[in-house]
């Protein structure tokens, strides 16, 4: 019984740590303006794969994300940065689409290679899955691989994003329907908004990887 609500309480904190940073909800508006033009069809293919890589993405971060980026020689600054700025153009460019553009996107024939190709980027990464999601990912990994007994730590690393996956699913499934409730003005001005918003995201990622890269190499007096 106490090993069951172990597993429990760590599945549980994983999916209360990753889902609010995920958000995927506040990434419906941005979803749908980066797949105009694309049928019901193709988004509930294309929310299959962005739940399944995003899933895959974090329980690789809980599991071995630690070990990928001590091995290369990467700190978690880094790809705060890094991971910052790719937000940052994401959202610039989503800012500044115009009508014409969505009409052009609109306008075209949709590839199953087209959704294989938008599906992990950007989509996946680093709308979904993130930076933040990352590192938040990889922190609890490494927390967990301390204070937590190895098996508990396992299925928690795969319930949690497996939950955060399905939630992620729904959202981007569902997508259309909310966007017909709302009408295609207020849609407009929540992806202007939206965008906006992911812009701001990646200013503060990169901040925060700024000022965590000089404090770790900031000399000790």
């Amino acid at each position: 019984m106490n090993a069951i609500l172990e597993v429990a309480k760590n599945c549980l904190l994983v999916l209360t740590a990753l889902f609010p940073i995920v958000d995927p909800l506040g990434n419906i508006p941005i979803f749908l303006s980066l797949t105009a033009g694309y049928s019901s069809g193709d988004r509930a293919l294309l929310s299959r794969k962005i739940a399944l890589n995003s899933m895959w993405l974090l329980i690789g971060s809980m599991l071995i994300g630690t070990h990928i980026l001590k091995f290369f020689g990467i700190s978690i600054p880094v790809v705060q940065i890094g991971g910052g700025m790719v937000v940052m153009w994401t959202g610039w460019t989503l800012l500044h689409q115009n009508v014409e553009q969505e009409q052009e996107h609109a306008q075209k024939r949709v590839s199953r290679q087209d959704i294989s190709d938008k599906a992990f980027y950007p989509l996946t990464l680093p709308l979904t899955v993130g930076p933040g999601s990352i590192s938040v990912a990889l922190t609890l990994g490494a927390s967990q691989a301390i204070h937590v007994n190895g098996w508990v730590r396992l299925v928690a690393a795969i319930v949690g994003p497996a939950l955060v996956a399905f939630l992620i699913y729904v959202s981007y499934r569902f997508a259309e329907r909310l966007a017909r409730m709302l009408g295609q003005t207020a849609m407009n001005v929540i992806v202007r908004l939206a965008a906006f918003i992911l812009l701001c995201i990646g200013v503060q990622v990169l901040t925060n990887g700024l000022h965590n890269l000089f404090t770790q190499y900031r000399p000790i007096h």
